[in-house]
């Protein structure tokens, strides 16, 4: 299944129909029959004409100037996240990218996974691919563990319920996740999400939902057989290069029951 061609006017579309057209400050007095704004009144939130907000969201302009993007944004009320999409649909890198997402993981990354021996740890492409991972990593989370895809457990994996007590949350934040990542990456990654797509009616519906989030940091709830629910806090970290690899680091709060749990695993 093919991806959609024309993704700046997609989000916008999207962007715009989840804002309320009251605490946006539109006024009207008929009973409204959509949701959100609508073109015209975007638009003049904005400050741009209404036939070249048309123009934008039907993909007949995919390249507005900054000044009419920070408009929209400020207009839709952006958050961060969804600033940066927005900059990367209307403004794709200067040098393309390849088709290939690069396998292999830089020889001082690996040395560095083998010294965390107490920690799950993995290294992912932007696919999410699990290319390295701790010894820890898998016992933890099957999906943690080279050869496997973090997308694909998550909607394919029946195991995926079972150790994501909030399943509905991790899902969701993923698919937003890798739309973050697919707006700079878009070519590398359209075979991935078209193959998604077919295959999971949720991921699909998630997709389409075209949510953008980049959760570099928090916690996650997982449950482990044998010792039941586990709280770990997360950080990720970007690998400086063209492969787009990222680390994930999982840890417990010292000194908690969390602490103690994950140390009986090594």
């Amino acid at each position: 299944m093919a991806l959609d061609d024309n993704q700046l006017g997609s989000f916008l579309r999207s962007r715009r129909e989840k804002v309320d057209a009251a605490s946006a400050g539109v006024v009207h007095t008929a009973r409204r029959r959509v949701t959100g704004l609508r073109r015209e009144e975007l638009a003049l939130l904005a400050g741009v004409s209404p036939s070249y907000y048309t123009r934008i969201e039907q993909g007949r302009d995919r390249h507005p100037s900054r000044e009419v993007l920070e408009a929209l944004a400020r207009a839709l009320r952006l958050d961060d996240t969804e600033r940066t999409y927005l900059w990367s649909l209307a403004s794709p890198p200067l040098v393309p990218t390849g088709n290939d997402l690069e396998s292999t993981v830089r020889p001082g990354l690996l040395r560095l996974l083998e010294r965390w021996s107490d920690l799950p740890a993995f290294v992912v492409n932007p696919a999410r691919d699990v290319l390295a991972a701790t010894a820890l990593a898998p016992r933890v989370n099957p999906a943690w563990s080279a050869g496997h895809n973090l997308i694909e457990f998550t909607f394919l994996d029946p195991r995926a319920a079972q150790v994501y007590p909030d399943w509905n949350d991790i899902s969701g934040q993923a698919v937003a996740g890798l739309r973050a990542t697919a707006g700079t990456r878009a070519t590398e990654l359209a075979p991935f999400i078209a193959d998604m797509r077919r295959r999971s009616e949720t991921f699909r519906a998630l997709w389409d939902s075209h949510d953008v989030y980049d959760r570099v940091t928090g916690d996650k709830r997982l449950r482990i057989e044998g010792l039941g629910i586990l709280r770990l806090s997360f950080e990720t970290l970007a690998a400086a290069g063209p492969e787009g690899h990222m680390l994930y680091i999982y840890f417990p709060e010292s000194g908690s029951t969390d602490d103690r749990a994950l140390r009986s695993l090594n």
